[in-house]
C-alpha cells in the first residue's frame, strides 16, 4: 500500500452493480475528474451475467445459451474505462466473485454466488480493503432503493454504506490497512424538471432516431423532486467521452446522441450534466439550501470535492 504522498489530492470512489451502470450514471463526472488528475476508482459488484443482449450476433452469450456474457462485459467495461481515462477499475472481491442476481423476484436472486444473497459484512470487507488502500474523500453510489429497485443496485448501496462505516472503524479487520473515513457520500440523482424537459425534447425528435419509442421519465433511475438534488457536475466538455464509453457497452446500450436505449429499444436522454444528492458530509457553503428548481439558478454544489481539504 502506498503512502499518502503517493496519492493525488482528490480521490473519488464509485460503487456500481454491473458494467455499464457507471457510464450511464457517471461517465461525464468520471472523465472530468480523471482529466483533472483526481484518482478515480470504480468498483463494480458483478459481471452483469444476467443482462439481455442487444446485438443479434452476440445473442449466444446470453445466460440461457452459452452463459458467457460476464467475461464479455468485463471486456466492454475495460474499453469504456479507456474512453473515460479511468485506470483503476476493479470487481468486488475479484472478477466473478459475485454473480448478477437478475431482476427483482427472479429465481436468480437466490442462486449460489448471487450478489443479492451475499453476506453483507463479507462483501463490505472486500470494499473496505479498497477504501483503505485508495483513501477516497468522496463516495458515489445509489440510494437505498438502488435508483430503481434492482436487487444488485440495492445491495451495492448496502455494501457501499456498510463499507464506509467499517473502513473508519479501527477495530474492523486491521489486516486490511489503517482506518479511513470517507468525508462525503453521494447518491446518483436526476432532477425531475431536467428529466421532464429532456423527454419533452425527445418526444419532438423521436422520429429522427433509430428507436421505436420513448421510455418514460420514471424509467430513469434516481429521478427525484428538484429540491432533493444538491450537486450538479457540468460534464459538457466530456460528452463525447461519455457517449463513447456507453457505446463500448454494446451488448447493453445503443447510442444515438443525444439519446440512447437499453435492450427494450425505448429511447431516453443521454445526460452530460450529472446530478447528485449529498447524503453524508458537510456542504462547503453551510446553511445554503439546494436549488428549488434546476430551471432557475439557485445555489448548489458544482464540485463533489467542495469543502474537502487535500
Amino acid at each position: 500500500m502506498g503512502s499518502m504522498t503517493d496519492l493525488p489530492d482528490r480521490r473519488l470512489l464509485l460503487v456500481h452493480a454491473h458494467p455499464d451502470d457507471e457510464s450511464i450514471n457517471n461517465g461525464a463526472t468520471m472523465a472530468k475528474y480523471a482529466a483533472e488528475g483526481a484518482r478515480v476508482t470504480l468498483v463494480t459488484c458483478t459481471l452483469g451475467e444476467e443482462g439481455e443482449v442487444i446485438p443479434p450476433a452476440l445473442a449466444h452469450l446470453a445466460p440461457d445459451r452459452d452463459d458467457a456474457l460476464g467475461p464479455y462485459r468485463a471486456g466492454e467495461l475495460a474499453a469504456a474505462m479507456k474512453e473515460l481515462g479511468v485506470t483503476d477499475h476493479r470487481f468486488l472481491g475479484g472478477p466473478g466473485r459475485y454473480r448478477d442476481s437478475g431482476m427483482a423476484g427472479a429465481p436468480q436472486n437466490h442462486r449460489p454466488g448471487a450478489f443479492w444473497s451475499a453476506d453483507l459484512d463479507e462483501a463490505a470487507g472486500h470494499l473496505v480493503a479498497v477504501v483503505r488502500e485508495v483513501r477516497p474523500q468522496v463516495l458515489v453510489t445509489y440510494d437505498a432503493n438502488g435508483g430503481y429497485g434492482h436487487p444488485d443496485h440495492i445491495q451495492a448501496h448496502r455494501v457501499a454504506v456498510r463499507a464506509a462505516e467499517l473502513a473508519a472503524d479501527p477495530g474492523f479487520r486491521p489486516d486490511l490497512g489503517a482506518p479511513w473515513e470517507i468525508l462525503k457520500v453521494y447518491w446518483n440523482r436526476t432532477p425531475r424538471s431536467v428529466a421532464e424537459s429532456a423527454f419533452a425534447r425527445l418526444g419532438e425528435a423521436l422520429g429522427t432516431t433509430p428507436f421505436a419509442g420513448a421510455a418514460a421519465v420514471d424509467d430513469v433511475p434516481g429521478v427525484v423532486d428538484d429540491p432533493v438534488v444538491t450537486t450538479e457536475i457540468d460534464g459538457t466538455a466530456f460528452a463525447a467521452a461519455k457517449a463513447a464509453a456507453m457505446r463500448a457497452h454494446a451488448t447493453q446500450i445503443e447510442v444515438a446522441v443525444p439519446w440512447f436505449a437499453l435492450s427494450n429499444a425505448l429511447a431516453q436522454p443521454l445526460f452530460t450534466t450529472e446530478y447528485y444528492e449529498l447524503a453524508h458530509g458537510e456542504r462547503s457553503r453551510s446553511g445554503v439550501p439546494p436549488a428549488v428548481s434546476w430551471a432557475g439558478d439557485g445555489p448548489h454544489e458544482t464540485d463533489l470535492f467542495e469543502g474537502v481539504a487535500p
